[in-house]
């Protein structure tokens, strides 16, 4: 009976140690979960243990998250030598009690001793996290690089593309560890991701600790200093003087490089709009039948003459009306279920929904001639 009740006791245990282990990573995360029944087998001193203490209703905690998520995921190779965990600190008060808790989230590493562990005061981002990690416990992270939309700038092409005269630029003079560089980091991201499709709008950076020579000459004097490079030969920087929002960077540059982006990347309803060709759909809407050609013709050669490349097509769409009454209106359809239904790089969603706005601009002006020609 003795034997059979130790044989009971070990499966038991077994099992529990099992159940533990799946509790921890069901939900497919590489973020340890604890709790208060196992925060002592984890943290047990055997290896370093980042342990972030968080309140689900806590703000700055679910703006964490995601990177947090993204750190543990970085160092998921290398779990026999250092874990990354969290825990409830508000459902489990004993544990942030224990190892004074003040607010949410406190980051504390535990090494060999787990009643002593580090608290962490750096930065929030992923790189710093990953770096403390790495100097602590001598473990890199495996973490792949998200494409940026950023272009880093050096001293050796910061002239070539800064002072191109055909482009705007704005560039962002930073150092590494300036802490307000760091906040903007993300929104500077999103905004160049809006105007990736832009080829004469560029936002770029420089790291004016590896360039100083640079910074210097532009007169850069505190992080982040934001300057706008207009087009033009003869045109000088100047200071961006806006807001530092995602919308505000997109206002600005829309104005200064006369694009028409909006804050998700599309376009506006004017984009793609050429204003000496909207003369010819008014001209060609109040001619009659006969005299459509002549203004289909004076179009064409008009259209030669600029160097919008959707000039053209409103002398397409002309020609196509002349013979198709209800081609504007099937075009227009046909291509908002295009833009709606299907995944299109971003140079064909543009060029789609520029297609859509001249075509808007037809359909804006028949109603108004039809009404014209009842009287």
């Amino acid at each position: 009976m003795q034997f059979r009740s130790t044989w009971l006791t070990v499966a038991l245990v077994a099992l529990l140690s099992t159940l533990a282990v799946v509790r921890v990573h069901a939900s497919g995360s590489d973020v340890v979960e604890l709790t208060v029944d196992n925060f002592d087998s984890v943290v047990d001193g055997s290896k370093p243990v980042l342990v972030e203490f968080f309140a689900p209703w806590c703000g700055h905690c679910k703006t964490l998250a995601p990177v947090y998520e993204q750190l543990a995921t970085g160092f998921a190779h290398a779990k026999d030598k250092v874990v990354i965990a969290k825990v409830d600190a508000d459902q489990h008060r004993s544990l942030g009690s224990r190892f004074d808790v003040q607010g949410f989230p406190t980051l504390k590493l535990f090494s060999q001793d787990p009643k002593q562990p580090l608290a962490y005061d750096g930065g929030r981002d992923l790189e710093s996290l990953s770096q403390f990690i790495t100097d602590k416990t001598g473990v890199r992270a495996r973490i792949a690089k998200e494409k940026t939309y950023v272009r880093a700038l050096t001293t050796a092409d910061f002239d070539t593309v800064a002072l191109d005269p055909t482009k705007g630029v704005l560039v962002e003079f930073y150092a590494p560890w300036c802490g307000y560089c760091k906040q903007l980091a993300p929104i500077y991201e999103k905004v160049a991701k809006v105007f990736a499709n832009e080829p004469n709008c560029l936002v770029t950076k420089l790291d004016a600790t590896v360039d100083p020579d640079v910074a210097s000459r532009y007169d850069v004097t505190g992080y982040p200093t934001i300057k706008f490079f207009p087009a033009g030969a003869e045109t000088a920087p100047v200071e961006y003087d806006a807001g530092r929002t995602e919308a505000d960077f997109v206002e600005y540059l829309n104005k200064h490089c006369g694009t028409h982006r909006l804050a998700d990347g599309g376009l506006d309803a004017t984009a793609g709009l050429v204003e000496k060709m909207n003369q010819y759909v008014d001209q060609f809407y109040q001619a009659a039948d006969a005299k459509r050609q002549s203004v289909i013709k004076q179009a064409g050669e008009a259209a030669k003459q600029l160097t919008s490349t959707y000039a053209q097509y409103y002398v397409k769409v002309m020609a196509k009306v002349a013979s198709n009454k209800e081609f504007v209106t099937k075009e227009f359809d046909r291509l908002n279920k295009i833009l709606t239904e299907r995944e299109l790089t971003p140079s064909s969603a543009d060029s789609f929904n520029i297609r859509k706005n001249i075509l808007d601009l037809f359909r804006k002006v028949v109603p108004k001639q039809a009404g014209h020609d009842e009287l």
